[in-house]
């Protein structure tokens, strides 16, 4: 872009800045802004899904696309300065801090779309950005060779390798860009699978984790060629990793392999209802590690995929989302048994959730001490939606089909007859 600044000739160049011969620099540079600005807008106006976009972020302003047209844009502009007879000075500032804002909106925005609501990623960004504007100052000022240098004077050697502090931070940086464009590319393509709802939700997601695992790797291997790192080196880490893998990581192991089994066997998908180690809900997200189930009161329970592949799992809803419900009432033995069978059926159909195909039965259960037990079965279809309210529901129809048939529910009873001949004898009074 341009050779660093000594600290004269930047003294030099923030006079000549504001002073009013800058002035046309000024307001091209402003101009430059405003139309990346305007493009911006017009750009996120065109585009209709922009949920975690690395280019427009939240307020298109806050994307990696504003600083990247404000660069081009500014940049073209200081090669026109020459033309017009003008000695660029502002742009000799502007340019660096544009590059880092770019460098930092894209970093920030690449790892908010991998990493989403995610502490320890916000605190890397702030750590980058702080990072990228100290590098800036370090170059306008012209420090940032004079360090570099010294840096490259600090070095050790192993064997026949000789490593410096400056070759190691700069094959930091190489392999952090590196690993953040595989990152970007990772999250752009999963954001268009996410989207593809012809595609099952459970192929999309093992298709996505599939391919983020296999961009970071592949990113992770051009990122320590990068650094200077043998990569025929890896074989024996390999054969040492597998041995940890063997011993001290084999639950992790087990668990992401689980993870991968689960997705392409389609045994859970996200929505089915299931229920595990006694703890019931719903199956919200499927990670390569774990499954997130929530309860229908709001509670979570965080399950190892191995826990899913080695223990039984209830599926309410694998091949089938319908789900069988019963209540039982009794009836008094004098009603008409057939007639009120009959009844609860219709009205337990007439109940919102309750199918109609198949309907709902009644059965005589069993001859109770008190009345006669009616079990009453239906069928519902939406089992997140909890059973609690549709048995209510139920047993209300009940409860109004009884009242309208005028049948009782009876209450305990016992029954005592006395044989005859032992009629018990009054009490006799004496005088």
């Amino acid at each position: 872009m341009h050779q660093p600044l000594s600290l004269n000739e930047l003294q030099a160049l923030l006079t000549r800045v504001f002073s009013p011969d800058a002035l046309g620099e000024w307001a091209l540079l402003l101009g430059c802004l405003a139309l990346a600005g305007l493009f911006s807008w017009v750009l996120s106006r065109a585009v209709t899904q922009r949920e975690n976009s690395v280019f427009f972020g939240d307020r298109v302003i806050d994307g990696a696309l504003f600083p990247l047209l404000a660069l081009a844009l500014a940049f073209g502009a200081r090669r026109l300065l020459p033309m017009w007879g003008l000695a660029p000075a502002l742009f000799k500032l502007a340019l660096p801090v544009l590059v880092s804002l770019a460098v930092i909106r894209v970093i920030a925005r690449v790892l908010a779309a991998a990493w989403p609501n995610s502490a320890p990623i916000r605190l890397v960004e702030r750590l980058g950005s702080w990072a990228v504007w100290i590098c800036a100052v370090l170059w306008v000022t012209g420090l940032l060779p004079v360090i570099m240098d010294e840096l490259d004077d600090i070095g050790w050697k192993f064997g026949t390798v000789k490593l410096t502090l400056r070759n190691l931070i700069e094959g930091g940086l190489t392999a952090a860009f590196v690993l953040v464009g595989a990152l970007w590319i990772s999250a752009a393509i999963e954001s268009r699978l996410m989207r593809r709802e012809s595609m099952d939700l459970s192929m999309r997601k093992i298709a996505s984790n599939a391919i983020r695992s296999l961009l970071l790797f592949v990113g992770l291997l051009f990122a320590l060629s990068a650094a200077g790192i043998d990569l025929t080196a890896l074989g024996v880490l390999g054969g040492a990793l597998g041995v940890g893998l063997g011993f001290g990581l084999q639950k992790l192991a087990a668990n992401y392999v689980s993870g991968f089994v689960i997705l392409a066997e389609r045994s859970l998908r996200i929505g089915d209802m299931v229920k595990v180690d006694g703890f019931e809900g719903r199956v919200t997200d499927i990670k390569t590690r774990f499954t997130v189930i929530r309860s229908l009161a709001g509670r979570e329970a965080i399950v190892p995929n191995e826990v899913l592949i080695t223990q039984r799992v209830e599926n309410s809803s694998l091949a089938d989302p319908r789900v069988l419900l019963s209540t039982t009432v009794q009836v008094e033995y004098d009603c008409d048994v057939n007639a009120v069978m009959a009844a609860l059926a219709q009205a337990v159909g007439q109940v919102p959730r309750v199918l109609s195909d198949p309907g709902p039965s009644v059965q005589l259960s069993r001859f109770a001490d008190s009345g006669l037990e009616l079990s009453v079965f239906f069928w519902i279809a939406d089992p997140e939606n909890g059973s609690g309210g549709v048995r209510s529901d139920v047993n209300l129809a009940i409860l109004r089909t009884l009242q309208g048939l005028g049948v009782d529910i009876p209450y305990p009873q016992q029954v005592q007859r006395q044989p005859k001949g032992h009629a018990a004898e009054a009490p006799s009074s004496s005088d």
